[in-house]
């Protein structure tokens, strides 16, 4: 469909088209507005946040034009030759604008002796010159860097968010995405604005269909099928050690990622036990996961065997997986543990 990144596409240009960061756009907005400008900022969170998005929009707002914005990536650019380069370039004045924004990214890579030469810069910077520093790594930037900065961390957003977000690409895309099919890219982009867009972008090149569907999500990606899912949750709601145990080799036979598999018996689960026992969630969980899924789940709410208890097993087993050396090993051990308890 689209030739371009569909990241590149949709970035937000704007304060407002910032979705989620509210902690970090209203105060950047209200200083801009305000002419209340800091000369250091340093943007914190994991990858995929849009600290580099919010950064130009801020470097627009305060009337920086491209001419007047460097952006250096700190990862290859870390010596202290690199940052004496760079603070000799912040005195010299603006080409149009009323300053000169230096955006660094990944700037927790700076070596040692570049961060010594860079502490004088960032103390007393020209009066014209407005330094944003962004790291995935906030531990690793100084405390004496940070204590010269406002800090803004960015959160990472909720799966709601991020399948509503893609859900509306989908739409300026002309394609309608099915809920079940933007809550299963938002569960794979792991709290990231940019990979729930790359899924999405990976979903359009598999298909050319115009309506979305959670199968074809699966298919483009190689997410667990939901067939493996009920067939764990099934023999789970009708007590059935044997067939638990078979849906899990089953699924891990089939080469699927075994941590994505018990994130989606997890989410099953939950909301298997929210259906039986939360009958006023019921509308907003049918919306939620669509006619299907929703029936699926009803079905095995009723027959009981799915408890609080079945849940906590699946718990610890999603604390298990990072360190097992077989995948599958945790959620074997809790369907063992479960219908062990019951003997």
């Amino acid at each position: 469909m689209a030739h371009q990144s569909l990241y590149r596409i949709h970035r937000p240009s704007t304060f407002a088209d910032v979705v989620g960061q509210e902690q970090v756009t209203k105060p950047l907005e209200e200083a801009a507005k305000t002419k209340k400008i800091g000369h250091a900022y340093l943007f914190a969170g994991s990858r995929g946040l849009g600290k580099t998005s919010v950064a130009r929009i801020f470097a627009n707002a305060i009337g920086c034009t491209e001419r007047d914005l460097y952006e250096i990536d700190a990862a290859s650019n870390n010596s202290v030759e690199d940052i004496r380069t760079l603070t000799e370039g912040v005195y010299t004045l603006p080409f149009e604008s009323a300053y000169k924004v230096y955006l660094l990214d990944e700037v927790h890579m700076l070596s040692k002796s570049a961060w010594n030469a860079f502490l004088k810069t960032l103390e007393e910077p020209p009066a014209h010159a407005v330094f944003i520093l962004a790291t995935t790594e906030l531990e690793k930037v100084p405390e004496t860097v940070q204590s010269r900065c406002q800090v803004f961390e960015f959160k990472k957003p909720t799966r709601a968010i991020l399948a509503k977000m893609v859900s509306t690409v989908a739409k300026k895309e002309g394609c309608t995405l099915m809920p079940d099919a933007a809550e299963l890219i938002a569960t794979l982009a792991d709290g990231s604005y940019r990979d729930a867009l790359s899924v999405l972008q990976k979903v359009f090149a598999g298909t050319e269909s115009k309506e979305l569907t959670r199968v074809e999500v699966e298919q483009a990606t190689g997410a667990p099928r939901r067939e493996q899912v009920h067939a764990l949750i099934s023999a789970l709601a009708e007590g059935e050690c044997g067939k638990a145990l078979t849906a899990i080799e089953q699924a891990a036979k089939a080469d699927v990622d075994m941590k994505l598999f018990l994130e989606l018996v997890l989410e099953a689960l939950r909301a298997t036990l929210l259906i039986r026992y939360a009958p006023e969630l019921r509308p907003s969980l049918a919306e939620e996961l669509g006619k299907d899924e929703f029936s699926a789940l009803e079905k095995f709410s009723a027959e009981g065997g799915i408890t609080h208890t079945t849940m906590l097993a699946f718990l610890t087993a999603a604390e298990r997986i990072r360190y097992a050396p077989i995948p599958a090993l945790p959620l074997e051990l809790a369907v063992l543990e479960l219908f062990g308890n019951e003997e």
